[in-house]
């Protein structure tokens, strides 16, 4: 991108990148409207439905991200960094036991939370000794998850 979108534009512009790989796969996606939502996109089967939160980015990481809990629900990491105008930005697709693999790998494993640095809730949300709530994340701390559009793919045939 050869200059950076307003937060409301590339918050915008991810959720349509995500329903368009959606529909690429031959899944329906539909956009929820407002900004005091918390699930972006909705999910539908003749037997099931699923929410998708959306978060792009265009700078070195995704800020404050607080993540997910719950089993009918995935989030999408958009990447739009150092992509030129109109190519197609890179995905991360997490459930919520890959968001507590990255928060134990994060927090625990760095020895955070047994210092009192950083306290988990019980749906998996950081809060810092600061007040600060959620985490910076950055595309190297969720390259296991790049492209696994199968995770949707799996939430929805499992039911």
């Amino acid at each position: 991108m050869k200059k950076y979108l307003s937060k409301e534009t590339l918050g915008l512009a991810g959720e349509y990148a995500v329903a368009s790989e959606l529909c690429k796969l031959d899944i329906y996606a539909q956009l929820t409207l407002g900004n005091r939502k918390r699930t972006d996109l909705l999910v539908e089967t003749d037997d099931s439905m699923l929410r998708i939160q959306v978060k792009s980015k265009q700078k070195k990481e995704w800020p404050a991200i607080k993540g997910i809990f719950g089993k009918d629900i995935v989030l999408v990491l958009v990447d739009f960094e150092r992509k030129p105008e109109y190519s197609r930005p890179d995905f991360y697709i997490l459930n919520s036991n890959d968001w507590a693999q990255v928060i134990d790998v994060r927090c625990v494993q760095t020895g955070h939370v047994k210092t009192g640095k950083v306290t988990i809730s019980s749906t998996n949300i950081p809060t810092w000794r600061d007040g600060f709530v959620g985490m910076g994340i950055k595309s190297a701390d969720v390259q296991a998850y790049k492209e696994k559009w199968e995770k949707i793919e799996k939430c929805l045939t499992r039911r």
